[in-house]
């Protein structure tokens, strides 16, 4: 006896480009031998590690009436895999913040070549985002939570350069780089960064675990490199501006002290500009 799950045909088969997907099997029933046709819908977790440059978007995160770097991701995805598609991204990047490691994930019953992918979403998404890699990855592996570390980078330029305009902050004054590294040490020695938060966010704590804060001098620009288990809103670069201050000799790494016990946002030096700071690195505990 023949019992069939009669189900309408397209909604078990997939065209995926030339390859057709048909996420089904049939079901040999051992006692009366009755065969079943069964659905198997497996929904699989992939990863993308994108870059892009953050000048014309308004952050990571969708935003109503704004152009954000999660709509073009999602949009790219959606065209490509014929299904919507959501992703969730590793972080909030601010307006005008880049990346040169940001990782997404996303889910789907479809089937494909990573390599192929990558080499779609590429000639979909516009030029200043671009997708480096696809990986499947276990299906409780998230971008966001999974994450131990991210390191970001602030560049600053000494010297008028036309070719950093875009991409590093303009700083011409004078600093003492052994006061400002001092100061960085600091940074690792606490947990409570409020005062360089963002008010009125909606993050449950302000506790930030900060492993490594240095500053490094290049030919053309100074390098502050930061990395922790997770970053609050504007806090880099609320940081930086209270750096540059101490490197400047206006401010002391007692005052800094002073500062993040204060827990007081207004007491810490002004935000530098977002185009210098770049997300370079997130960490997982597979790779």
């Amino acid at each position: 006896m023949l019992n069939l799950l009669k189900l309408k045909n397209n909604f078990f088969t997939h065209q995926f480009g030339s390859t057709l997907v048909e996420p089904f099997s049939f079901y040999s029933n051992p006692i009366n031998h009755s065969r079943c046709l069964i659905l198997l819908f497996v929904m699989g977790r992939y990863f993308i590690e994108i870059q892009y440059n953050g000048t014309n978007y308004h952050g990571w995160q969708i935003q109503e009436n704004a152009n954000t770097v999660q709509a073009e991701i999602n949009k790219a995805l959606s065209t490509f895999l014929q299904e919507e598609i959501l992703v969730m991204g590793c972080g909030r990047t601010d307006t005008g913040v880049h990346a040169k490691e940001f990782f997404a994930h996303f889910d789907t019953a479809k089937t494909f070549e990573n390599d192929f992918l990558t080499y779609k979403l590429n000639c979909i998404l516009p030029k200043d985002i671009s997708c480096k890699n696809v990986l499947k990855v276990n299906d409780d592996l998230h971008a966001r939570f999974s994450a131990t570390s991210r390191t970001y980078e602030y560049w600053i330029t000494p010297t008028k350069n036309p070719f950093l305009t875009e991409y590093a902050y303009f700083f011409p004054q004078q600093l003492n780089i052994n006061l400002m590294n001092d100061a960085a040490k600091l940074l690792i020695q606490q947990t409570d960064f409020s005062c360089f938060s963002k008010s009125n966010t909606d993050t449950l704590t302000n506790n930030c675990n900060i492993t490594f804060a240095e500053w490094q001098k290049t030919d053309e620009k100074l390098i502050f490199t930061i990395t922790a288990d997770r970053f609050l809103r504007n806090m880099v670069r609320a940081i930086v501006g209270t750096l540059l201050e101490i490197g400047q000799e206006k401010l002391n790494k007692n005052d800094l002290q002073q500062i993040i016990a204060s827990k007081n946002r207004s007491e810490a030096g002004t935000s530098v500009p977002a185009h210098g700071l770049y997300l370079t690195k997130v960490t997982y505990p597979t790779f």
